[in-house]
């Protein structure tokens, strides 16, 4: 299968969850991949072959991720798609209770984190009339009880990616962005054993998505695909929820 045949993609956070899935299947369709991420990037590239390259980087600091980028063009020399995967839950808190450090935190790492890596690489994507595609949150559009600093900053990033979509259109850069309601990542599996009501929570999350169950990542890796592909080649500026329905409402 060579959907993203030839493909250049620049992936924050791919060691783990979504975006180690994500990994997976672009190489599987053609792609080299880049992982920028602050953990795990050796046993990750180990595993997904030396053609592909992993890089650490914070990508909280706009030093590291210019450092990242620039070595993506110098092993590659071009650039098609920069995902923005990299993404932290914060505290489980309402806005008066979250610290202005918990703030900074989770805002620098699931939001401004696309201002770096779009500032540093724009001029790439220009040229080869790439595309963009950020992981967002259902909850970003829909918002979520004790998760004021994490609802905001997937908000953001959803109102974000409909404006990138508008100044890109002119460069042929296409942008959009993902939705899932919840997957199960390691990520999810800590947040779950964090909440004050842990006890039942994995039935509750299968109950909260239409279709009855809290998929795995490969189903939101499936989409990611398809939207950095040339099959997209017409969408651009959509909040699309990967959700199994979710956001029709919670069954109960």
């Amino acid at each position: 299968m060579t959907l993203l045949k030839g493909k250049v993609i620049f992936l924050t956070g791919g060691s783990t969850g979504i975006g180690y899935e994500c990994a997976k299947l672009y190489i599987k369709e053609g792609a080299k991949v880049i992982i920028a991420d602050n953990k795990g990037i050796s046993e990750v590239i180990k595993e997904l072959g030396d053609e592909h390259l992993g890089i650490a980087c914070d990508v909280s600091k706009a030093s590291d991720v210019k450092s990242a980028i620039d070595k993506t063009l110098q092993q590659y020399g071009r650039m098609d798609a920069i995902h923005n995967n990299a993404g932290i839950p914060g505290p489980s808190k309402a806005l008066h209770e979250t610290t202005e450090k918990e703030w900074n935190c989770v805002i620098n790492i699931n939001l401004k984190s696309v201002y770096h890596t779009i500032r540093y690489g724009f001029e790439a994507l220009k040229e080869t009339s790439g595309s963009i595609l950020n992981t967002s949150s259902l909850v970003g559009e829909i918002g979520q009880s004790i998760h004021a600093v994490y609802t905001a900053s997937k908000g953001g990033m959803n109102a974000l990616t409909k404006s990138m979509a508008l100044d890109y259109a002119k460069y042929n850069i296409r942008v959009n962005a993902v939705c899932p309601a919840a997957v199960w990542t390691p990520m999810l599996r800590r947040w779950c054993a964090e909440q004050p009501n842990s006890v039942g929570i994995e039935k509750r999350m299968d109950e909260i998505h239409a279709l009855g169950y809290c998929p795995e990542s490969d189903v939101i890796a499936d989409v990611c695909a398809f939207l950095l592909s040339d099959k997209a080649r017409f969408i651009t500026g959509c909040i699309i929820p990967v959700s199994g329905g979710a956001e029709l409402g919670y069954r109960r």
